[in-house]
């Protein structure tokens, strides 16, 4: 899993069928390691906002949160981090 802030919001007009309905956001990685500021389009199934700092599951984990593991999908947001928390 990855820390991550969400910093805007993806449009897609065509994208595969299994995706719609699915929310794209982009994300860039924070927390201090050697991923910082990677940027990765991300499902959010949780209903998060721009600038809300995240936490972001990857690969496999990913399609499974979403209950289909033949997805195209390689990120999702998880949890929305607490005010408090200090990360990058």
């Amino acid at each position: 899993m990855l820390t991550a802030k969400l910093i805007d919001n993806v449009w897609a007009t065509r994208k595969a069928d299994t995706l719609s309905g699915y929310k794209f956001m982009l994300a860039e990685v924070i927390g201090g390691g050697s991923q910082d500021g990677q940027r990765m389009i991300v499902v959010d199934n949780i209903s998060a906002g721009i600038g809300d700092r995240v936490i972001v599951c990857t690969g496999s984990s990913a399609r499974r949160m979403l209950g289909d593991d033949n997805l195209p999908v390689d990120a999702v947001v998880v949890g929305i981090i607490d005010e408090d928390c200090q990360f990058g």
